[in-house]
């Protein structure tokens, strides 16, 4: 629950930075964003995502522990530890934030001054950039790509390892086992496929874009309630 209790926390501030402006844009004919409002934007998203990303690691590394070694488990995983690993999530997300928003803010922009999207992120923004990005392009495949795909891969392999670890224990541990697992697993693919689709291609965008943002921008924390809570 304690860090279920955060990533509820960053779901709730993650949405508000995309589904209020989006619901107001939904019903005005002109949809506009300033500069400031943009970048700061940019900047709030990106850092609740980065801090949903690495909670949902350490409840993966939780899950792994608890699962895998039971017994160790309160000595493992104290109050010490799990505060250790929300710190170590927040300056993270910080740092991922920080970074994005610097390679965005210093860009010339020289119009039309329009992006085909819901929300002010870095590709659309390159876009309208009137200088040559392709350097800051792969630092943000460095910055957000990468660091998805070692998250997401972390996250797998610590299930790869659970389901290893189970395979000899009686029927009942292994289904109460697989049904912990398979909730998480459910939101971890919900949310990491369409970032990884995204995010780990060259800095350019797409019409389809704004759909796969959907899933991790509002479907995947609307979620979240119903597969972790309901279920526990």
């Amino acid at each position: 629950y304690f860090f279920l209790y955060y990533l509820s926390l960053s779901d709730l501030c993650y949405t508000s930075t995309v589904v209020p402006k989006l619901m107001t844009d939904l019903l005005a004919k002109r949809k506009t964003i300033s500069y400031n409002n943009c970048m700061t934007q940019l900047f709030i998203l990106h850092f609740f995502g980065g801090i949903e990303v690495f909670v949902l690691t350490g409840m993966a590394y939780d899950r792994y522990v608890a699962i895998c070694k039971p017994l160790h488990y309160t000595i493992i995983m104290n109050k010490q530890k799990c505060n250790v690993i929300i710190i170590a999530c927040c300056t993270g997300a910080f740092i991922h934030s920080g970074s994005q928003f610097l390679l965005t803010i210093f860009l010339p922009f020289c119009g039309p001054s329009e992006i085909d999207h819901y929300f002010c992120d870095v590709y659309p923004l390159l876009k309208l950039a009137c200088t040559n990005t392709d350097r800051i392009g792969l630092l943000v495949i460095i910055n957000s790509g990468l660091i998805a795909l070692v998250t997401f891969v972390i996250l797998m392999v610590s299930y790869f390892l659970i389901l290893h670890a189970i395979r000899a224990s009686p029927a009942e541990s292994r289904a109460k086992a697989l049904s912990t697992c398979s909730s998480h697993l459910t939101v971890v693919v919900l949310f990491f496929v369409p970032v990884l689709l995204i995010y780990i291609r060259p800095a350019t965008t797409f019409p389809e874009d704004k759909v796969f943002a959907l899933f991790y921008t509002i479907i995947a924390p609307m979620f979240n309630p119903l597969i972790y809570t309901l279920r526990n």
